[in-house]
């Protein structure tokens, strides 16, 4: 499972998100993230709140769009909040929506929150995405879940 976080300067937010997809993820998925404006470097506050959960951000870079092979992914996560782009038309997997703030330059404390919020919603993502396959595997009903909107195959719907 291939999963793309975007956010808007590939600073904070989605660099959380990849991380933490990666670590909980355990090796079934494989996260990557990119920025509509990508800043060219990782916030320090991003850095050392990733570090007080024990992920370490070596190797990885402040990339764009063109960056990563956006068609290939299977989940897009749109990080909210002025986050807007176009995904590539020959793109077949599900975009999902958040609404997580943009800690960029609001302090320690602020980002803590946010690294909090981002495990949150990965976790349920990562959950979700578990049950989703079971269920088809199994054809059984629509999964039940939180508060991502989900978009994907021309609907959209609460996951």
């Amino acid at each position: 499972m291939r999963i793309l976080f975007v956010c808007y300067g590939n600073s904070c937010r989605s660099q959380m998100a990849e991380a933490l997809a990666n670590r909980l993820g355990k090796g079934k998925v494989r996260a990557e993230s990119a920025g509509t404006h990508p800043l060219g470097m990782i916030s320090f506050d991003t850095r050392a709140v990733l570090d007080e959960k024990g992920i370490a951000l070596e190797g990885h870079w402040s990339k764009g769009l063109e960056d990563v092979p956006v068609s290939d992914m299977d989940v897009v996560v749109e990080m909210g909040y002025g986050v807007k782009f176009r995904l590539p038309p020959d793109f077949k997997g599900r975009l999902v929506k958040w609404n997580i703030p943009d800690p960029y330059s609001l302090g320690r404390e602020y980002f803590r929150d946010v690294r909090d919020l981002i495990e949150s919603e990965v976790r349920r993502l990562l959950a979700e995405l578990k049950v989703r396959d079971a269920k088809f595997e199994n054809r059984k009903s629509k999964t039940q879940g939180g508060n991502s909107a989900v978009e994907g195959g021309g609907r959209a719907r609460k996951s």
